[in-house]
């Protein structure tokens, strides 16, 4: 049934929705459709649009027309219309007319612009506008729409009126064109635009005006040195001097003429700047031909050999041949002198045997020399002395004047025979124990100026004047040796002091402080010169000069058989160096003396003043610790063996230490000393000992007093036993009456004290420690516990006391101590009997308790006091009358 009444709607619902053209059916009836608003581009760009019912049509806008008034997209279309050509419009004045779509426009022509004020068009001036329009050398003009250019003068373009793309203008060579002319020798020169007219190189324009003239280079130095100007027109020319060569640089350069053989036989050639000369070889004279022929000294000089030898004559030279005891040390063309061989005897007994071989030697040598023909053989005489001289003093010290005499008497005497003969114009030679330099001048005429010789201990240094002295032989020597293991002994050195009274008096000692050196020159009169020499010497040991020690300037003198200071004196002196300057030659050597220094007041006053102080209190020390029952126990007796040795120590010292006038009596205080001191750190030893075993080992502890007395004495005795035995010397010194510093000989004293110091800070280190867990502990002892540790303080504090004052007492002795040093040492050391009176008395609460005692049994008016103090006194004894017992 619903197919059917859809097929019958069917076939009714075309005749009811058939609309006309441009309607729409919608709901039923038609509806005008708008065209141009569902396709808005139905009639093309230029025309609009509009509607009409059921259809709709179009109008071209403004400068557009169609073939129709309105049309449709099928019957027309709009096309634009050239108001330029139609003449539908004008534009005003010069204005150009140019169609646009759907419009037209009006502008000025090329070179016009329209003014503001809109009356018409106007001409550009492009010359104004663009500076540069034309380019570089050129001129702009302007005119109506357009412009021109025309070139400066001296340019050119190619077309005469041109613009900036049509044409440049172009620099004209007026030298090449010939549009100009120059005067006279004047050449023409191109310039930007112009030209000018210039003088070629080697010419100026003279200020006439009248055309070019030539310039003298020669003038000014165009040449440089060693050659000459010549001038030519508009140049010059350098030409070397004689003598000169011309290189390629320019430069001249001397010509070494001595290259090729100018100067002939006999003669040598010497260059000289820009020429030579030629000097004829020694023993030749030159002619006036120039030539060299042989010179006859024998007769042309006089005396040229002496009067001691026989002149002959040689092809360019001669030889003096000597007469029998004359000679003149192997130099053939020196003077002959005469020469004695007797200071190289050796008959007498005490000359040692290894001198004696080498005097023989010298003797042997000495009389070789002697004659007509002798022959150098100085190097090998000068090995040979050393060699000698080596052995000679390999034994150190020479004690004997006599045999010092010998030695260095055969050393001035061997350079004397050798220095002449060495051929080197200086020598050195250095053995294990010498050192030597030698300088030697020959020549026909004395040598002049300074000579200076040096080894490495001393440098010497005169004038050859003085070396050569009033006569000269042909030559002149000086040397300088050194001995750098000879040291005289104490006794040639104490013979110093017979030369001033007040050394005498003052005890003043002497030590050698330089090396011993022997200065020979060939002049043979040196024990009064007419200039001094100068000596400088290097110290061996540096030190400062100082109230108690003071340098000198020493020789050896061989008459006294001592070192003299007579003729030298010191002229300048620090701790390194000390500077001689003598009036005589022999040996010298730099003395350091050594004054003794006085103590100074205050140090005496306060060294007093302590040590009768800590004698006083030394002696309460004792009466306590042996009388005292409440603290009697190990420490005790070991308090009261250390007060004993210091106080015994303390008085010896105070009466004893300066008494130095009795080396005997001075050797046994110095002994005593080193014995007390010794023991009293023995005794501090045991104490940290002591205090070790109660701490660490066991409470109840004690040392046997055997063992204490083995330690406390009889390690000191073996110590001082031992020393004495080894260098029974090194007690008393000429200061005081204590241990000497010579071969550390104070070692023995401070060695076993630095031990003992040790030792008992390792003791109170470990016993600090082990006190320490025990006070931390769960339930310790505190009652003995503090005992310990108040005994550990006192312990501590008098290692300080007693041992650190020795720190200082190092530098008491020294001779360099300083004064800081000494005043603290005297301070401390002088008061050490007071500091254990104050530590172990008067810090002791039972002890004072004691004091207190006596003292008021020692007040009978009193009595009520005393009953009360004793009843007090008794409690407190019973409890600490086991002493370290109960600990």
């Amino acid at each position: 049934m619903l197919l059917k009444w859809t097929f019958l709607l069917g076939l009714f619902l075309p005749s009811c929705s058939g609309c006309s053209s441009g309607y729409t059916f919608v709901k039923r009836k038609c509806v005008d459709i708008d065209e141009c608003v569902t396709d808005p581009g139905l009639c093309g760009d230029d025309a609009q649009c509009f509607n009409t019912p059921g259809s709709y049509y179009c109008n071209c806008n403004e400068g557009f027309r169609s073939a129709a008034a309105s049309f449709t997209v099928t019957s027309g279309e709009c096309r634009d219309i050239n108001e330029c050509i139609e003449k539908t419009h004008e534009c005003r004045g010069d204005m150009k007319c140019v169609n646009t779509m759907g419009s037209f426009l009006c502008f000025c022509p090329p070179g016009f612009h329209e003014p503001t004020t809109g009356s018409g068009c106007e001409d550009i001036d492009e010359c104004v506008t663009d500076p540069g329009l034309c380019g570089d050398h050129v001129q702009c003009f302007n005119t109506p729409g357009s412009y021109y250019c025309n070139c400066n003068e001296g340019f050119r373009s190619i077309t005469a009126n041109f613009t900036a793309t049509s044409g440049e203008c172009r620099d004209i060579n007026e030298c090449i064109e010939k549009t100009h002319e120059c005067r006279g020798d004047m050449k023409c020169v191109n310039t930007m635009g112009s030209f000018m007219c210039v003088c070629p190189p080697g010419f100026h324009e003279p200020t006439t005006g009248s055309g070019c003239e030539d310039v003298d280079e020669c003038v000014s130095s165009v040449c440089g040195v060693h050659s000459s100007c010549i001038n030519t027109l508009g140049s010059f020319r350098c030409i070397c001097s004689p003598g000169f060569l011309k290189h390629e640089n320019g430069s001249c350069t001397d010509v070494d003429e001595c290259v090729s053989s100018v100067c002939g036989v006999h003669s040598s050639c010497i260059n000289t700047l820009g020429s030579f000369h030629c000097n004829c070889s020694p023993g030749f004279l030159k002619h006036e031909n120039g030539s060299c022929t042989d010179k006859d000294e024998c007769t042309d000089v006089p005396d040229v050999c002496g009067t001691n030898a026989n002149c002959s004559n040689h092809q360019g030279s001669y030889s003096c041949k000597c007469h029998e005891g004359y000679s003149n040390y192997g130099n053939s063309q020196s003077k002959c002198t005469e020469m004695s061989c007797d200071h190289f005897e050796s008959d007498t007994e005490d000359t040692p045997a290894k001198l004696k071989t080498l005097l023989a030697l010298l003797r042997s040598s000495c009389e070789s020399m002697r004659g007509p023909n002798s022959h150098q053989i100085g190097e090998q005489l000068l090995e040979n002395l050393f060699t000698f001289t080596d052995e000679l003093l390999s034994g150190g010290n020479i004690a004997d004047g006599k045999m010092l005499n010998h030695c260095l008497d055969a050393v001035e005497n061997s350079m004397r025979l050798i220095g002449p003969q060495l051929k080197e114009p200086v020598t050195r030679m250095e053995t294990h124990n010498t050192f030597a330099e030698v300088a030697v001048m020959r020549g026909q005429t004395p040598p002049s100026g300074r000579v200076t010789l040096s080894t490495d201990s001393a440098l010497f240094s005169t004038s050859w004047e003085t070396v050569v002295g009033k006569s000269y032989p042909g030559f002149a020597f000086a040397a300088l040796v050194s001995y750098k293991d000879l040291n005289s002994s104490s006794d040639l050195l104490h013979k110093m002091s017979n030369e001033r009274s007040d050394d005498k008096e003052r005890s003043v000692t002497y030590q050698l402080n330089s090396k011993v050196v022997t200065a020979v020159v060939s002049n043979e009169e040196t024990k009064q010169l007419s200039e001094s020499v100068t000596l400088v010497f290097r110290h061996v040991e540096e030190r400062v000069e100082s109230e108690g020690m003071a340098y000198s300037c020493v020789y050896w003198d061989e008459t006294e058989g001592a070192w003299s200071g007579r003729g030298c004196k010191r002229t300048e002196s620090n701790s390194t160096h000390t500077v001689c300057s003598c009036s005589h030659l022999s040996s010298f050597a730099v003395l350091m003396a050594l004054y003794p220094v006085q103590d100074a007041f205050d140090l005496v006053l306060i060294t007093q003043v302590g040590l009768a102080l800590s004698l006083v209190c030394l002696f309460l020390c004792i009466l306590t610790f042996k009388f005292c029952h409440s603290i009697q126990g190990t420490r005790t007796s070991i308090h009261l063996h250390l007060s004993i040795c210091l106080f015994i120590a303390d008085l010896i010292f105070l009466c004893g230490i300066t008494s130095t006038h009795n080396q005997v009596a001075c050797g046994i205080v110095a002994g005593l000393l080193h014995f007390f001191f010794l023991s009293a750190f023995c005794w501090m030893l045991l104490e940290g000992v002591q205090l070790y075993r109660m701490v660490v080992l066991v409470f109840h502890t004690t040392l046997k007093h055997l063992y204490m007395y083995l330690v406390g004495y009889g390690v000191p005795l073996v110590i001082v036993t031992i020393s004495a035995i080894a260098f029974p010397a090194g007690y008393g010194t000429s200061r005081h009456c204590w241990l000497s510093l010579d071969l550390y000989f104070i070692l023995s004293f401070f060695v076993p004290v630095c031990i003992v110091m040790s030792l008992n800070c390792f003791f109170f280190i470990i016993t600090v420690w082990k006190l320490a867990q025990k006070l931390s502990s769960l339930n310790p002892d505190l009652s003995s516990l503090h005992k310990i540790r108040s005994f550990t303080v006192t312990a501590v504090a008098q290692l300080c006391v007693l041992g650190g004052t020795w720190v200082f007492g190092f530098f008491l002795f020294q001779e360099d101590g300083t004064e800081v040093m000494l005043y603290l040492f005297t301070i401390l050391n002088s008061l050490q009997g007071a500091f254990i009176f104050i530590m172990h008395c008067l810090l002791s609460k039972p002890v004072r308790t004691e004091y207190y005692t006596l003292f008021v049994r020692m007040c009978p008016h009193k009595k009520k006091v005393e009953y009360s103090i004793s009843s007090i006194q008794k409690p407190l004894r019973s409890e600490d009358s086991t002493g370290e017992s109960k600990i």
